[in-house]
């Protein structure tokens, strides 16, 4: 039986959706409040459980008969009251989620990140070799991933039959207008700025696409692979989603000193407000980092090859659009 964790999320649904294609029975953990997307909701191949990944037995209650998991759930947050609960949720579900696939001698496909790889040397192209470092000024949504991915490696140290990956920026058809699909809002909205950064991509399909394949070859055991197909400054890509929406691409540079003002602008609007700042420290250092991945460990390794980013923004066009 599989498992997935996550299942209502972005990526989550979107890897039970090419399960059940292939006429795969799912149970599919749900946090009570969130709904189940319309895609998945008539299919009687997908079992939905209520479950917090943080509680121990409810998790244990599901896990009978389980010899797959894929674990997606994670909950991604850069403000800063969000920071105990996310660090929690990400560390001790991840604990969980080892500990019973231990237990009950279940395959692991874990869900981790980019931001949880380390620098890369001088010219080089972040990898899974990037070492981490303890020392840099990380986001609390990096630090999380990075902890619950050493859960992993503590769980392959005691026997689990686990594989890592770390996905870059994930984008596709039905990211909606929250997270990445964001992008696309902001365009349509007439944004003027660029950041000055650059970002990596890659399609959710892919994700979803090779973490099965990663399962079903169980000779690829206690590794970890970047997925990523496309390294882009932010101002292509913006100019590239300009084009498919037909609208005007954003020309102004956001040098750093502006980027220091207007997360501090956001914020103290948000206080006038009650509501949350839409840029903060973190998503504002993010936006102006310069970092590049390597995709060469599982294209050598899987002989996958990656969709083009430009057919990834074309599709959401559409969808979008529509």
């Amino acid at each position: 039986m599989i498992l997935v964790t996550g299942g209502t999320g972005f990526l989550g649904s979107t890897l039970i959706k090419f399960l059940i294609d292939e006429g795969n029975a799912v149970l599919a953990i749900k946090r009570e409040q969130s709904e189940v997307p319309e895609t998945l909701r008539s299919s009687s191949l997908v079992e939905w459980l209520h479950a917090d990944i943080t509680d121990y037995f409810a998790l244990a209650d599901v896990f009978a008969g389980v010899t797959q998991v894929y674990h997606c759930a994670a909950k991604i947050s850069y403000q800063k009251e969000d920071w105990a609960s996310m660090l929690h949720t990400n560390i001790e579900g991840t604990k969980h989620i080892v500990n019973l696939c231990l237990e009950h001698g279940a395959r692991l496909v874990h869900v981790s990140s980019i931001a949880a790889l380390g620098s890369p040397k001088m010219g080089e192209l972040i990898s899974e070799q990037s070492k981490w470092d303890d020392g840099a000024d990380h986001s609390k949504y990096a630090l999380s991933k990075y902890e619950s991915e050493m859960e992993v490696w503590r769980g392959i140290m005691e026997g689990l039959d686990g594989v890592i990956v770390n996905p870059s920026v994930i984008m596709g058809v039905g990211s909606g207008k929250k997270g990445s699909g964001a992008i696309f809002n902001l365009i349509q909205k007439g944004i003027k700025v660029y950041p000055p950064g650059t970002v990596g991509i890659v399609d959710v399909e892919d994700v979803a696409k090779i973490m099965i394949l990663l399962m079903s070859n169980r000779d690829i055991r206690s590794e970890r692979f970047v997925l990523n197909s496309e390294n882009i400054t932010n101002k292509n890509l913006l100019e590239r989603v300009a084009d498919v929406l037909g609208k005007p691409a954003p020309t102004i540079k956001a040098r750093p000193f502006m980027l220091s003002i207007a997360w501090r602008v956001a914020k103290v609007i948000a206080l006038f407000k009650g509501g949350r700042p839409t840029l903060t420290r973190e998503t504002a250092k993010a936006s102006a980092s310069h970092l590049a991945y390597s995709n060469k460990k599982v294209t050598d390794t899987t002989g996958y090859c990656f969709k083009p980013v430009d057919l990834t923004l074309k599709e959401m066009s559409r969808n979008f659009n529509n």
